[in-house]
């Protein structure tokens, strides 16, 4: 009898190879979960927590007053165009003589001596809707303050640091 076919004789290379094979799988498994890691890893570098992404610019409701703001890339000032029509009030925010754009502004909005919405920017440009009539916007940017009077139609108002 050829001893290659005896039972038992095939079980050291059969365990081999399925040690082999589990090897492999774990290496496989660890290569993918390294993968999934460094993909994590990347999405969380790329985001912007500065600024949001337009599918980010949600409109927030305050009392009678609904706000989004936003608008530092170039899809996000898209997102904001696309959106002013259905707004009455429009500010930017920025500082220096150049111009740089802020977020993080603390923004009041008050109507007759009475504060009718408050929020915090999140990015340069806000669009406000507003009842018809005169406000004044007050807004505070590492604890200095600004303020402008609008009225609603005013699209394009502008508080520089």
């Amino acid at each position: 009898m050829n001893q290659q076919h005896l039972p038992g004789r095939h079980a050291p290379a059969d365990q081999r190879r399925a040690g082999a094979a589990a090897a492999r799988s774990r290496l496989r498994q660890r290569f993918t979960w390294a993968l999934l890691a460094a993909a994590g890893m990347a999405v969380a570098i790329g985001s912007r927590p500065a600024r949001a992404a337009p599918e980010d610019m949600v409109i927030r409701t305050m009392g009678p007053v609904s706000y989004v703001c936003g608008g530092v890339a170039e899809d996000e000032r898209q997102a904001l165009a696309a959106k002013e029509k259905d707004f009455n009030i429009g500010i930017v925010f920025t500082q220096g003589t150049a111009g740089e754009y802020l977020s993080d502004v603390a923004v009041k909005l008050v109507r007759d001596e009475q504060e009718v919405a408050s929020f915090r920017a999140e990015g340069p440009r806000c669009l406000i809707r507003a009842p018809e009539g005169s406000y004044n916007i007050e807004a505070s940017y590492k604890g200095q303050a600004k303020s402008i009077k609008v009225s609603t139609g005013t699209r394009n108002a502008q508080l520089r640091w």
